[in-house]
C-alpha cells in the first residue's frame, strides 16, 4: 500500500488528508499539496488506522504527550490511565518510551486504550532486550534492531523517533568542543553512542537509512529523525554536536521524502528564547520546510517542580516561529515518572503555549476566540466564558470551589467588582461589534 506522500503526490486526497482539512478549516487540496511536498505530515498504520492528524505547515500547532515505565516503576494499569488522561487532556498525539517490564504488552495495551496516534523510540526497547539477553546493552545486534522496528510498525506504531542523525562524525563533534556543561539527556542518543564506540562501528540506522525508510514505508508510519544529542542545558544550546545532527537529519529528511516516506524532525531540547526563532529558522531552510517536532524547549534550567511552565513558554515561543508538534513537558520532568495529574497538567501547559503561539503565528484567523471571551467577562457572561475557555470544567471548578455571594460577581472583587462598575459607566457607549 502506498504512504500518504505518495497518494498526495499522484494528486489524490486522501480520506485521511480530507479529514485533516475539515477539522483544520482549509482546502483539501492545500493539505494534499503539502503533504506532497513534505510540508506536512499525517502519522498513520495501515495495520491500526489512528484518528488522523495534520501536523506542518498552516496548520494548528499540535501537542504530543509522552508516558511510559521506568526500570523502577512497572505499572501497566497506570500507563493506560495516563494513555488517556493524555487523550482525555486534549493531546494531539502520544508516545509510548517503556522502559521497564514487558515492553511488549505495554505498547500493545496503550495502543489498544486510545484513538491517537501512537509513536515510540525503537532504541529503547531494542537495548533493553539486548542488556536482557546478553547482560551487555552494546552487544546489541543490528538485524535484533531492525526486526524490533518492523515488530513495532506491526503493532501499529504512526510515527517512530529514529536515532539516524548520530554518527562518528558528530560523535567526534562532540568530544572536541570539550563535550557539554548538561551533558547528553536522550537515553536513546547515550545507549547509541555507547555502542557506537563500544563496537567501533557506525550508527547502523545512519548507514542503513534505506533500510530503516523501507520498513516505515511499508505502514506509512511517520519517520521522525530524532534529536539524539538535544542540548539538556540552555548553556548547550546551538553547540556544534547539536547543530551537526541537526543537519544531518534535515538532510536525511530529504532523502527519506523523495524515497516516499513521511518524515518529521526533532529538536533541540533545552533553548534559551533568543535562540528559539533562529533554530527553527535553520531547521526549516535545511530540511527544505519539513515539520519540526520541538522537545519542549525548556526554556531555563533552575526552576524543577514547574518545568511545565518553563517549557509552555519556549513552546509558545517555538509554535510562533513555526514548530509544528510540541512534545509536552510535565511537573515531574528532572525529578520522577510522570503520574497521571502531571500528564495532564504537562497536556494542558503545552496546549495553552500552542494556543498563544497560533495566535500570532495565524493573526488573521488566531484570535477571534479571545475577543468574544473579553466581551464575555466585560459582561459577566460567566456560561459564555466557559463555553469560550480552553478548558471548561477547570475554570467551572475553581469558580464553584469559592462561590461569590453575588452570582454576578466573583469573589476576586465581590461587590467591588470592576467590570461591572464600569459596565454601567459606559453602557450606552458601546457600538459596532463591541456589543
Amino acid at each position: 500500500m502506498k504512504t500518504q506522500i505518495e497518494i498526495a503526490r499522484e494528486g489524490i486526497i486522501s480520506p485521511q488528508m480530507a479529514t485533516v482539512a475539515a477539522e483544520e478549516h482549509v482546502s483539501p487540496d492545500y493539505v494534499r499539496q503539502m503533504v506532497a511536498e513534505g510540508k506536512i505530515v499525517i502519522p498513520w498504520n495501515h495495520n491500526r488506522k489512528p484518528k488522523a492528524v495534520g501536523i506542518g505547515k498552516g496548520l494548528r500547532t499540535k501537542v504530543n504527550a509522552s508516558i511510559g515505565t521506568s526500570s523502577d516503576i512497572i505499572d501497566y494499569e497506570a500507563e493506560v490511565r495516563k494513555a488517556r488522561a493524555a487523550q482525555e487532556s486534549g493531546a494531539d498525539t502520544l508516545m509510548e518510551l517503556s522502559v521497564g517490564g514487558d515492553l511488549d504488552r505495554v505498547r500493545r495495551e496503550v495502543i489498544a486504550a486510545v484513538d491517537l496516534p501512537v509513536g515510540n523510540v525503537p532504541l529503547y526497547q531494542a537495548f533493553c532486550e539486548a542488556a536482557r539477553k546478553y547482560g551487555d546493552p552494546n552487544k546489541l545486534d543490528p538485524e535484533m534492531l531492525f526486526d524490533l522496528i518492523e515488530r513495532q510498525c506491526e503493532d501499529g506504531m504512526a510515527f517512530m523517533a529514529v536515532h539516524c542523525g548520530i554518527n562518528l562524525y558528530t560523535v567526534e563533534r562532540l568530544k572536541r568542543q570539550g563535550y557539554r556543561y548538561g551533558g547528553l539527556v536522550s537515553k536513546g542518543g547515550v545507549s547509541m553512542v555507547a555502542w557506537m564506540m563500544a563496537n567501533k562501528r557506525e550508527n547502523p540506522l545512519y548507514e542503513q537509512f534505506d533500510r530503516v525508510t523501507g520498513i516505515l514505508k511499508k505502514y506509512d508510519t511517520v519517520l521522525s529523525l530524532g534529536n539524539g544529542l538535544r542540548a539538556g542545558a540552555i548553556h548547550d544550546s546551538s553547540d556544534r554536536a547539536q547543530i551537526q545532527e541537526l543537519l544531518i537529519n534535515c538532510e536525511l529528511a530529504e532523502m527519506g521524502r523523495e524515497m516516499g516516506c513521511q518524515m518529521l524532525v526533532e529538536g533541540p531540547g533545552h533553548v534559551p528564547l533568543d535562540e528559539v526563532e533562529g533554530n527553527i529558522q535553520l531547521q526549516k531552510r535545511m530540511s527544505g520546510g519539513a515539520p519540526y517536532y520541538m522537545l519542549g524547549p525548556i526554556s531555563t534550567d533552575v526552576a524543577p517542580g514547574f518545568d511545565h511552565i518553563t517549557a509552555a513558554i519556549g513552546a509558545a515561543q517555538s509554535s510562533r516561529y513555526g514548530a509544528d508538534l510540541i512534545c509536552y513537558i510535565t511537573p515531574a520532568e528532572h525529578l520522577a515518572l510522570p503520574n497521571e495529574e502531571d500528564v495532564r497538567q504537562g497536556v494542558k501547559a503545552a496546549k495553552v503555549a500552542a494556543y498563544i503561539g497560533d495566535m500570532n503565528k495565524y493573526p488573521e484567523r488566531g484570535r477571534e476566540r479571545d475577543k468574544e471571551m473579553s466581551k464575555a467577562r466585560r459582561d459577566l457572561d460567566w456560561q459564555k466564558q466557559f463555553e469560550l475557555a480552553l478548558f471548561p470544567e477547570d475554570a467551572k471548578a475553581i469558580r464553584a470551589s469559592r462561590t461569590p455571594e453575588d452570582e454576578a460577581t466573583c469573589t476576586m472583587c465581590g461587590d467591588f467588582c470592576a467590570s461591572r462598575g464600569a459596565g454601567k459607566l459606559f453602557a450606552a457607549d458601546l457600538r459596532g461589534d463591541k456589543i
